[in-house]
């Protein structure tokens, strides 16, 4: 049973994956999705914090991000090895001391912030 598994992680694995940078949560990503409409195809940037993140680089995980769009939060899952992410920039790196950031649902304005780590590259 498990070659199986393998074999179908093995074919379903994205190369792309190992060059995306190092980010953990709390950073602010910028990622480029593909989008299909129709028979057209466009790059669309989704750009907020990363709230949480599992199991980086490996075929089952994803990572989460959230940002205010009109003043509604809005989240999306991403999956590492999906074949609509074509890349992810870290645009700031955040100071968190927690794994997963849900608290920053409840809260907004100032309170929503994430420091900014400058130690951090």
């Amino acid at each position: 049973m498990s070659k199986i598994v393998d074999l179908v992680n093995q074919k379903y694995a994205k190369k792309e994956v190992e060059s995306y940078p190092v980010f953990r949560t709390g950073d602010t990503l910028a990622v480029h999705c593909k989008i299909q409409e129709g028979n057209k195809t466009r790059t669309q940037i989704f750009q907020g914090v990363c709230i949480a993140v599992k199991e980086f680089g490996k075929i089952s995980g994803h990572f989460r991000v959230r940002k205010i769009s009109s003043g509604m939060g809005v989240e999306r899952i991403f999956p590492f090895h999906s074949p609509n992410v074509q890349k992810i920039d870290v645009v700031q790196r955040g100071k968190s001391r927690k794994s997963k950031l849900y608290y920053l649902r409840d809260r907004s304005g100032k309170s929503a912030r994430i420091a900014i780590d400058y130690d951090r590259k």
